[in-house]
């Protein structure tokens, strides 16, 4: 796959005419943008699959949410003009923009929206965040109020509504989002050309006209590094954002490009399959974690561009503290555990690898420091459609690397069937609290006891904060630096 794209790159480079001043090619392409993207989505519902690509696609282009999460993080209306929060924080009343149509001419009403929350709720729902959804009581009070009411606290709610999983859709056309989404943004899907790119255009029924300043965006799928670089260079990518750490170098000092960094709130972790033997033992668990030089896997894997973390959870968010002290790096300490644990050494697993280069390469680095305690580790890489279905669906796997992007997902550790299978009455009662507690200050503390349980548990490996390089031509405007979610806000494009 990955030849047939360099393949794809040398034969656009080639269908450019050698003869065309730069200046005119430049001007001719004013009212469009080629990006380029790591991962290739598996469907382009955000309300039935995990992938964070899919929403690198849809978010805020073809589909839309109540609320808006911003590049710093804060939260504006979007679909929602704007709400008011009862004192005791359960009770959400959304008014609704007027005069908002979705791409098949149905209107925008909260007939819409309680639609979308029920269905994302129900018993069927696929929906990664179906538990938040699931607390959600929708009520209808005309065309365009509605109340939502939450079984539990959450002053996160407006943000959460922002995600992609939270995606007002179209009753008539929800169950074919997946290949033909349909929404009320400014761009509709055009063109899908499997394994190579996808198209969306502008589209003419937005309500705002001049919203889009690009008339066509086409993302290009791209998972080699080395090919990410010379699509950029050859000009067949005007932007990529997350790029691969390893390119970034070539372009620091090239005055044609710009290299953006930004901090984000996702977390890069060694993930373990806590129900299988021998890592269902936290003895087994903490050896593993105590075996890793997180410094050497920020290098390897991210060249640098990361910060160590102890627990799910990364500096700038609310309550952090720092965890990374409490399984050091300590290959005797390690080599205790395991013995203390009963495990014979040498000891064999699986590590099933996704293909961005920070688990292919950071997957490296760690099976050699996992042998140096007696785990062999064998690599099973996969592709990002087989590690969905297999790894996090089927949980057929021992270890693995992934990046988890979401800023709120500690409520992943209260799922007792999520992938990793961590289970723990301790933190279970922990989370339900910090969901309950409306004052800032104590729901910190709570965060902060939370982060520490999950670190003495071992529940994963936890790895590094990445820092997520942008590299786009000069020209190009409107990039997010700091990345609070995965989105590529297509209306905030232009060329300079």
């Amino acid at each position: 796959m990955l030849n047939r794209r360099t393949l794809l790159t040398t034969a656009a480079l080639a269908t450019v005419p050698l003869a065309l001043p730069q200046a005119a090619l430049a001007q001719g392409r004013k009212d469009s943008m080629v990006i380029g993207m790591t991962l290739e989505p598996p469907g382009l519902d955000p309300t039935a699959g995990a992938a964070a690509a899919i929403a690198e696609i849809v978010q805020y282009n073809i589909l839309e949410t109540l609320t808006k999460i911003n590049a710093d993080g804060s939260v504006s209306p979007l679909l929602a003009e704007s709400w008011e929060v009862s004192p005791d924080l359960r009770t959400y009343t959304f008014k609704l923009r007027r005069g908002v149509k979705f791409q098949n001419g149905e209107p925008f009403n909260a007939q819409a929206v309680k639609f979308s929350f029920d269905r994302a709720g129900g018993e069927k729902s696929t929906n990664k965040d179906k538990r938040t959804f699931a607390n959600l009581s929708t009520q209808v009070i005309d065309d365009y109020t509605v109340v939502v009411i939450n079984k539990e606290i959450d002053p996160d709610l407006p943000f959460v509504l922002g995600q992609a999983t939270a995606v007002i859709v179209e009753p008539k056309s929800a169950d074919t989002n997946a290949t033909k989404p349909v929404g009320t943004g400014p761009y509709k899907l055009d063109a899908w050309n499997k394994g190579s790119s996808l198209v969306l255009s502008k589209w003419d029924g937005f309500r705002n006209p001049g919203a889009a300043k690009l008339n066509k965006v086409t993302f290009r799928f791209i998972s080699d590094p080395a090919a990410q670089a010379a699509s950029l260079l050859a000009g067949d990518v005007d932007a990529f954002p997350r790029i691969a750490t390893r390119v970034v170098p070539q372009f620091r000092n090239n005055p044609q490009y710009q290299v953006i960094l930004g901090g984000s709130r996702a977390k890069t972790i060694l993930s373990m399959n806590n129900k299988r033997k021998p890592l269902d033992d936290v003895r087994v668990r903490r050896a593993i974690s105590m075996a890793i030089d997180r410094k050497a896997v920020i290098e390897g894997a991210a060249d640098g561009f990361g910060v160590p973390i102890g627990s799910h959870y990364v500096p700038g968010a609310a309550g952090y503290v720092d965890t990374t002290a409490v399984n050091p790096f300590n290959i005797e300490k390690a080599k205790q555990l395991l013995a203390e644990a009963g495990v014979k050494t040498p000891l064999e697993l699986t590590m099933t690898l996704p293909p961005p280069p920070y688990a292919r390469q950071g997957g490296e680095v760690i099976v050699a420091q996992l042998a140096k305690i007696g785990i062999n580790v064998k690599i099973q890489n996969v592709e990002w459609a087989q590690w969905l279905s297999g790894t996090y669906g089927n949980k057929d796997y021992d270890l693995s690397i992934v990046s988890h992007v979401e800023p709120f997902d500690l409520g992943n550790y209260a799922k007792s069937d999520y992938y990793w299978g961590y289970q723990s009455k301790e933190f279970n009662a922990l989370f339900d609290k910090i969901k309950a507690t409306g004052n800032a200050a104590e729901r910190n503390k709570l965060l902060g006891e939370a982060q520490r349980l999950l670190a003495n548990d071992a529940a994963n490996g936890f790895l590094f904060q990445p820092q997520f390089p942008v590299i786009a031509k000069k020209g190009v405007k409107g990039l997010w630096k700091e990345m609070p979610i995965f989105v590529n806000d297509l209306s905030a494009l232009s060329w300079s």
